[in-house]
């Protein structure tokens, strides 16, 4: 019995919609990142890009569980000595790119390195209902359906 290796010519990629209106944010992203990385694929290879190109909708929608909103820090530096900055995940969910926490959400769960970077190309997010990648016949996905703990109704 020999171990089977999925070479870039054997994948098959999908387009995948998902709407993010009040999913949980570590759920979603979780999802996400296993969907980026191909490990739902029975020929999931891990030095290898198997996963499905995924698009997220209504983005700024997300729901965030306990008091994470008000509680929750990113951090990032300017570069320069004594230049850390902060936000609280509150405020970028109602600042210029509410689309970033689930960005960051996602990239943090992915690997870190030329293929884990590549991955994350695959994954477009936007605010708003609308998308340019119909072209592409993204296949739906109902993620509140999966779980009943991954939609918050507020």
């Amino acid at each position: 019995m020999k171990t089977y290796s999925a070479k870039a010519s054997d994948v098959e990629k999908q387009w995948i919609l998902i709407d993010a209106s009040d999913l949980v944010l570590g759920r979603l992203a979780s999802l996400i990142a296993t969907r980026l990385r191909g490990k739902h694929k029975p020929i999931f290879t891990p030095h290898t890009d198997c996963g499905d190109h995924v698009v997220v909708v209504n983005a700024d929608k997300v729901a965030l569980t306990g008091k994470k909103k008000a509680d929750k820090i990113y951090y990032r530096h300017t570069g320069y000595p004594g230049g850390i900055k902060s936000t609280k995940a509150g405020q970028m969910l109602e600042g210029k790119y509410p689309e970033r926490v689930l960005l960051k959400a996602v990239e943090r769960m992915l690997p870190r390195g030329p293929l884990g970077r590549k991955q994350f190309s695959n994954l477009r997010v936007y605010t708003g209902a609308e998308h340019p990648h119909e072209a592409q016949d993204p296949k739906a996905l109902d993620v509140a359906k999966l779980n009943s703990k991954n939609q918050r109704s507020a």
